[in-house]
């Protein structure tokens, strides 16, 4: 049986893992025109026109892009979304 303290403890470290934070990268691939990229991004998250091109850009460029972070869920949400537009995307854990 544990103590009081341990279970408190365990408890405190539950509590951390779930507030940190995730985020939505959103992947290059051959198929979807840069002008679409930018477009999705200004039309679903509500960037400006500098922003999504600037993510656009990193996605063409660097491979991958981090488009958005928060909980979990919110995070599934958007890769949900991206599919539905057909761009690639993945929720992944930001580490600390």
């Amino acid at each position: 049986m544990t103590s009081t303290l341990e279970q408190h403890a365990t408890n405190l470290r539950q509590e951390s893992a779930a507030e940190v934070p995730w985020r939505t990268v959103v992947w290059d691939d051959p198929v979807n025109l840069m002008t679409y990229v930018s477009f999705v991004f200004r039309r679903y998250f509500g960037y400006s026109r500098e922003k999504a091109e600037r993510l656009m850009l990193q996605v063409h460029t660097e491979g991958r892009a981090v488009v958005a972070t928060g909980n979990r869920e919110a995070m599934e949400r958007h890769v949900q979304a991206m599919h539905g537009y057909g761009l690639q995307a993945t929720v992944s854990k930001v580490e600390p």
